[in-house]
């Protein structure tokens, strides 16, 4: 399709488009007008139900049915004078995305009548089908019946004409069947084993609660030739396609000026969020062409995961308003960086203190130290587990490539806290941590500049970064409860062994700080080998790293079997996070919802070469033939065999390129289809990986090399150069 044709396609498409433009008035005007949060509880709800729900929020109170009623008739009204008509029960099941099902407040009443409805009951419970969901083997297909129940903790919110209500999804014999039910118990087994570590430097919290701050990339296409894409329709990324001549190369996309159309779909976005209360704080351009971030400020990492999936739906209803589509796959194009959701996440109490800050005073640096050694130590005992819960078949093309984290997960910690934790084992006294420096760059109108106690390391999948730690692994498509879940579950584990230990000294008569001390420094000599500060792309340290006893595997099929460790199985069990079944069933899922990618990659990019590629080479190569044929009535045989070889070889590779891509085609669906037919998921997902997955490159390379032979007018996809620029 030649480019004339594809401006037209685009620019009717914008004619077309209606954009909202928000309105210019100052963000605290109307953020959080469609959340039912304390400012909207403080019109429609009693003071005593009020309290009530805040004790749920903050101290994990159940809440009676009377209040339920109560919250659910001023919700109502709340909702109604929004202008809502519609509620419903917003999950998120193990798809990856969300769900609902949409109830009307209208309820029939006497002859020809209604009123409008909302009770307790709806409110706390509804009944899904369960059976449509994923589930690994947990309910069978006609054993339909699940429960949907609220989340008082993360507050209903309006989409559209629709109330939403945050709820946890189980099964009738209730196994959690989504994402939130485990987060939720991760938060409270994490909570309550660092409250008791804290009570070792005298500080007594009820809550401890982990935060995420994430930072969500993506691409933006035009939506008119995204239309022309069956592979990124159907696929979600380009499954052929060869690299344009610029790309990222210039390095002056990242942090440039934001294209016009683009910033204005940011400011309908950024309008979005602050309406539903979710604080965007940070957009700019990313690495590669047509590649965006936008990020919010930390909050309690239940409410920061509902508000990304919340985003996440904004972004793409609000691209088709400005004629764009958004693309969220880890690896849409190849040849440029992918897209990550790296999640900041730290460990902080109620009353605001972060427990992964360094301080002002020894025991202050003690207590930074002391969680700072047990993270570390969950994630070397358990590094396998939290590759697996990021590892994806799309975040597979990203993860080990020289633009994201290496697929070995370590943590980068800085000169600083890196020197203090060597001084710790090398002393029995108190560590020193010196706080930001600073220093002047001999330029009298800059000030002096504050430096941070560590430096970033963008090779790290598991950076400390000051005050936290950022989980730069998990993929941009992903629910990051998955890998917050496991960094709660598995922080949790290791701070109640940490406990037992400390109190064996204790109880052997060591005085308590220095009980503390002395395993603190055991701690992080046990797990050193996670740390490494250099270059995580580096051959070098692959090889390091296996002999550090690092889990190397890049088969996403065979890291998932680290769900099922009896490591992971002991972990989840001691800390009630999810049962061995649920363990299993969602390892099942994760090997199932593997099959399904590939295979369908396989079904488009068999259909794209078969009936889009291979025909038009074939009608290029016939425009060759003809030209070639008719050069012989004009030029002597000499002549003609000089002028025209060089199109005799451009017939020759067109004739030997579809020839391999057909024969590959057809081998790869046989293969497929052989692959598809083994009843063991686990060796169906291995299959894949092993046998399928490498057809897809060969077939690629073949179907690039057509696309710089044939004609660009005749050309049937539009092109990277097209893709990745906007106009």
């Amino acid at each position: 399709m030649s480019n004339s044709r594809f401006r037209a396609v685009e620019e009717a498409f914008v004619r077309e488009t209606v954009v909202a433009v928000p309105p210019a008035r100052a963000t605290s005007e109307y953020y959080g007008c469609n959340v039912f949060n304390r400012k909207n509880m403080r019109k429609y709800l009693s003071a005593d139900t009020r309290q009530k729900v805040y004790e749920s929020i903050e101290q994990g109170v159940t809440l009676s049915r009377e209040v339920a009623e109560h919250v659910a008739a001023g919700m109502k009204r709340w909702a109604m004078d929004m202008g809502a008509t519609h509620y419903t029960h917003w999950f998120q099941p193990l798809t990856g995305g969300t769900a609902e099902k949409h109830d009307s407040f209208a309820e029939p009443y006497g002859k020809g009548e209604s009123l409008e409805e909302f009770t307790g009951k709806l409110l706390c419970q509804q009944e899904p089908d369960a059976s449509s969901f994923p589930s690994g083997g947990l309910r069978n297909t006609f054993e339909a019946r699940g429960y949907t129940a609220w989340d008082p903790s993360s507050p209903a919110f309006i989409m559209g004409d629709c109330l939403c209500i945050p709820t946890v999804f189980i099964s009738y014999t209730g196994e959690a069947l989504d994402y939130k039910a485990p987060l939720l118990k991760s938060e409270t087994a994490v909570s309550k084993a660092a409250a008791e570590v804290l009570k070792y430097f005298g500080i007594e919290e009820d809550f401890v609660y982990s935060y995420l701050g994430w930072e969500q990339e993506y691409f933006l296409v035009d939506a008119a030739l995204y239309a022309q894409r069956p592979d990124l329709i159907m696929a979600e990324r380009t499954l052929v396609g060869h690299n344009s001549a610029r790309n990222q190369q210039l390095e002056d996309h990242y942090f440039g000026s934001i294209p016009g159309r683009v910033i204005e779909f940011m400011k309908d976005l950024e309008f979005e969020c602050y309406k539903l209360g979710i604080p965007i704080k940070t957009r700019h351009n990313e690495v590669a062409p047509n590649q965006f971030e936008i990020a919010p400020v930390f909050e309690q990492a239940n409410l920061a995961i509902d508000h990304n999936l919340v985003l996440m739906a904004l972004m793409k209803t609000v691209a088709e308003k400005h004629g764009f589509k958004v693309l969220l796959h880890e690896k849409p194009f190849a040849g440029v960086n992918g897209s990550g959701k790296h999640c900041n996440w730290s460990l902080g109490t109620g009353s605001g203190i972060g427990l992964m800050s360094p301080g002002k005073t020894d025991e202050e640096n003690l207590r930074f130290l002391t969680f700072m050694a047990n993270v570390l130590k969950a994630v070397y005992d358990n590094n396998a587990l939290l590759k697996a819960c990021v590892l994806t078949a799309s975040n597979a093309h990203r993860l080990g490539a020289n633009e994201a984290p290496p697929a070995i997960i370590s943590s980068f910690l800085g000169t600083q806290v890196t020197t203090a934790f060597n001084e710790l084992l090398n002393s029995t006294d108190m560590v020193k941590i010196s706080g930001k420096s600073g220093y002047s760059l001999g330029i009298p109108q800059i000030p002096q500049l504050l430096i941070d106690n560590t430096d970033r390391n963008r090779t790290s999948p598991f950076a400390f970064t000051g005050n936290r730690f950022e989980f730069r692994a998990v993929g941009s498509s992903a629910n990051c409860a998955s890998a917050i879940t496991v960094l709660n579950t598995i922080t949790a584990y290791q701070l109640e062994r940490f406990k037992e230990a400390v109190d064996k000294r204790i109880a052997a008569g060591t005085p308590v700080m220095q009980a503390v001390l002395d395993e603190t420094r055991e701690t992080y000599r046990a797990c050193q080998k996670v740390c490494f500060d250099g270059n995580g792309y580096s051959d070098e340290w692959k090889a390091e790293a296996a002999k550090r006893g690092l889990d190397c595997e890049t088969s996403a099929p065979v890291v998932y079997d680290a769900f099922l460790s009896p490591q992971t199985l002991e972990i989840y069990k001691d800390t009630n996070v999810m049962t061995d079944v649920e363990l299993r069933a969602r390892t099942e899922i994760n090997w199932e919802i593997y099959c399904k990618k590939i295979e369908i990659e396989v079904r488009v990019l068999a259909d794209l070469t078969a009936n889009h590629i291979l025909p038009v080479a074939t009608r290029y190569q016939s425009i060759l033939l003809d030209n070639v044929s008719k050069m012989k009535e004009i030029f002597s045989p000499g002549e003609y065999e000089q002028v025209a070889a060089g199109e005799i070889q451009i017939i020759k590779d067109i004739a030997i390129h579809t020839s391999e891509a057909r024969a590959l085609a057809i081998e790869m669906e046989k293969v497929c289809d052989e692959v598809s037919a083994c009843e063991c998921e686990r060796s169906k997902a291995v299959g894949f990986h092993d046998k399928v997955i490498p057809y897809l490159e060969k077939i690629r390379e073949h179907v690039d090399a057509l696309e710089m032979i044939v004609d660009d007018d005749m050309w049937p996809l539009p092109k990277y150069r097209e893709l990745l620029f906007i106009r």
